[in-house]
């Protein structure tokens, strides 16, 4: 698993069983024990290392938690189903699964509350979910520029700009439905979405 730690350190190479041994552990304490009464001597008892283990990677609950939530997403997998319809109905319906999980509705919604009042948190969640879950759009779009779906976008900045809206569209509408608003984001609800995007796009 690639290190998620924001500073290089000299020492002994960082351990992958131990990495995901303290992220799963993160996890199973948000489901249990919630935001607010997680620590990382909780966290460090679970997965069976060492406190100074954790504080070795992460510099505290917020960074710890960012990285237990952001290997949810690293899940996410765009399926190539041969048209751009299908492949983004794929693609939310995991993201909709995900967020439905406890852990990542409490893990998402509690770094995203802290975020308001800590910039270097906030830049740690565009970092690791959202830079790393785009993509799933620059590949989507890849394929379906090449089957003729969408037009090509010759300019690299148009083209940033085209990623950064779709993936907000995608993300906000999924995130708002499920978290916010308590409602499914079911097959006909993400039929309906997906139509609406792609009349958008075209």
């Amino acid at each position: 698993m690639q290190s998620r730690s924001p500073a290089s350190r000299t020492g002994r190479p960082r351990s992958a069983a131990a990495d995901a041994a303290i992220l799963a552990a993160t996890r199973a304490a948000l489901v249990e024990l919630g935001w607010s009464k997680l620590t990382l001597g909780d966290v460090a008892t679970r997965a069976g290392v060492a406190k100074t283990t954790l504080y070795r990677r992460w510099a505290g609950k917020n960074e710890l938690v960012v990285d237990a939530v952001a290997e949810l997403f690293d899940e996410l997998e765009l399926p190539d189903s041969g048209s751009l319809a299908a492949d983004i109905e794929g693609v939310v319906l995991q993201f909709a699964m995900i967020l439905a999980r406890p852990e990542a509705k409490s893990g998402l919604m509690a770094v995203v509350a802290e975020a308001t009042r800590d910039d270097a948190l906030r830049e740690r969640i565009r970092a690791s979910v959202v830079e790393r879950q785009k993509r799933l759009v620059l590949e989507g779009r890849s394929r379906a520029q090449a089957r003729g779906e969408l037009p090509p976008e010759p300019d690299p900045e148009s083209a940033a700009r085209t990623a950064d809206l779709i993936f907000d569209m995608v993300a906000g509408a999924v995130v708002h439905r499920t978290l916010v608003s308590a409602e499914p984001a079911d097959e006909e609800w993400v039929r309906s979405f997906t139509r609406i995007l792609l009349q958008g796009l075209a």
